[in-house]
């Protein structure tokens, strides 16, 4: 039942069995422990990340007793918990807890052990988790050299620590070096001669690097590649055909050819609503895909009907608490949004963020999303007092449990300095956007695409300042970047050479500015096609 998807009634099977183990064998017994890990990972797979935690806290206080804390099931308890204190937005906690079985298993099984290596992975992602992505790359270097010498350059696990490591590279902006990894591990899964599903999802993370780097056209072709073969040795009806063709609809959007996306993705659903029912987590999963299409079509009481039914099957069958339906609910809201029904929108945000609030508590990341979305309403309705009250108390949160530098913090900041320059306050706007802009330099470099956009908006300050020769300074040393990284076609490229269009302007430099719009004008119509919005 639990490798179904079943999760209701495998909970009521593993409760029965728990008790039966309880009465029984006793609540140490390793068989009612192990009961008790299933329930858990099972709440966990219901969202019910409290209750998962509050079990594994139990598992674990009783492994470390009888069975000492270098037990390798003490271990695995250890391991289960993070994973909890990871969904709760707990990172610190489950940082500490990776800390914790990494060194045990450095000390007891050494280095290069094959769960040695599991644990660094583990606190790589907690790392990441935090934002903390130069530690985080650290230690998938480490992870890879072993590999490498241990196991060779051309092994699963060698190259699944390639993969990892060029993730970490895109979070930190090295978008090259990513591209570079990812060829790699390309290359040495092409050497397979039958058509292999490593070798194809490794096309798919190329793919996705390509999105990344705005490089549409070049992702568009490796996923019609994959999505070929998937089609002719696993049928166009299996789940990964139905995968690959979700992944060409989303670069279809990126390239705004949502027609295109459309086709996909109403076949992508008629084939899953015949073949996995209604209520399958995939088929609602493909209706918001939909829904999203719509509305990037501008058609969002279609998107609304999808929005409503998805809804309404995840209220029935995960309950009105669960993170999926609250998601749902935030999409939901986001289309009345679209729709200029901003009460409506008000009134589902405020829903979702009371829910998160009372099974995630104040401090959790969703709880403090729903917080800022609920801003966005606010802002939308021009209650913008509202607006930065909720903001303050989002950044206060962030600061105090993620720190200054962290990305979600740095984003609070600008969001508040967004509705500070709503309010007349440009200066206090300016304070921030600076601040902004100062840590991202320090913690990410001078050209990671987040860095880029500070140096944007501050633009837009220095613009509403009256300061136009500042302005001009920023944005001329964005757009010089922006075109060695990203090159000339890049969407990021072109709005950069509108900005400095806008400032001419300002500056009542009519030709310069009439030169960089024919330009931007010229390449869109080339890449996007004259009849792009």
């Amino acid at each position: 039942l639990y490798e179904n998807g079943s999760w209701k009634e495998a909970e009521e099977l593993y409760l029965q069995v728990l008790e039966a183990r309880k009465r029984v064998l006793g609540l140490e017994h390793p068989h009612t422990l192990s009961s008790m890990a299933n329930l858990a990972r099972t709440y966990s797979e219901l969202g019910r990340w409290k209750e998962a935690e509050e079990l594994e806290v139990q598992v674990l206080e009783v492994s470390k007793r009888r069975l000492g804390l270098e037990h390798p099931d003490t271990l695995s308890s250890m391991n289960n918990l993070a994973v909890s204190y990871t969904n709760l937005g707990k990172w610190e906690e489950a940082k500490e807890l990776d800390v914790q079985v990494l060194e045990i298993r450095k000390r007891v099984q050494g280095l290069e052990h094959p769960k040695t290596l599991l644990s660094i992975g583990n606190l790589a992602r907690a790392y990441s988790e935090l934002g903390r992505w130069k530690e985080a790359e650290e230690l998938e270097v480490q992870v890879l050299e072993v590999r490498k010498r241990v196991l060779g350059p051309e092994h699963p696990k060698t190259l699944l620590s390639m993969g990892n490591l060029a993730t970490t590279y895109s979070h930190l902006g090295r978008l090259q070096e990513a591209e570079e990894l990812e060829v790699q591990v390309l290359e040495v899964r092409k050497n397979v001669l039958v058509p292999n599903p490593d070798t194809l999802s490794s096309m798919g993370n190329l793919a996705a690097t390509y999105s990344d780097l705005g490089r549409w056209k070049e992702a568009e072709e490796l996923e019609v590649q994959v999505l070929e073969v998937r089609k002719n040795v696993l049928g166009l009806e299996h789940p990964d055909t139905l995968s690959s063709m979700g992944n060409l609809a989303s670069t279809y959007s990126d390239l705004g050819r949502w027609k295109e996306a459309e086709k996909l993705e109403v076949h992508v659903l008629e084939v899953r609503k015949r073949v996995l029912g209604l209520e399958h987590p995939d088929i609602l999963s493909s209706m918001g895909n939909l829904a999203f299409t719509y509305s990037n079509l501008g058609r969002w009481k279609e998107a609304e009907e999808l929005e409503v039914q998805v809804l309404e099957v995840m209220k029935r069958v995960l309950g009105p608490e669960h993170p999926d339906t609250l998601l749902s609910m935030s999409n939901l809201a986001s289309t009345y949004g679209n729709l200029g029904r901003q009460n409506e929108a008000e009134k589902l945000k405020v829903q979702v963020l009371e829910v998160r609030k009372k099974v995630l508590g104040l401090e959790h990341p969703d709880t403090l999303l729903s917080m800022g979305n609920l801003a966005v309403t606010y802002s939308d309705l021009e209650r913008w007092k509202e607006a930065e009250e909720l903001e303050v108390q989002v950044l206060v949160i962030r600061k105090r449990v993620l720190g200054l530098e962290h990305p979600d913090t740095l984003s609070s900041i600008g969001n508040l300095a967004a509705t500070y320059s709503h309010l007349g306050r440009q200066k206090e706007a300016e304070e921030l956007k600076v601040q902004v802009l100062e840590v991202r330099k320090k913690v990410l470099g001078f050209e990671h695409p987040d860095t880029l956009f500070s140096m944007s908006n501050l633009a837009v300050t220095y613009n509403k300042l009256g300061r136009w020769k500042e302005a001009e300074e920023l944005e001329v040393q964005v757009l010089v970047i922006r075109k060695r990284v990203l090159g000339l076609e890049h969407p990021d490229t072109l709005s950069s050479m509108g900005n400095l269009a806008a400032t001419y302007s300002d500056l009542g430099r009519w030709k310069e500015a009439e030169e960089l719009e024919v330009q931007v004008l010229e390449v869109r119509k080339r890449v996007l096609g004259p009849e792009h919005p």
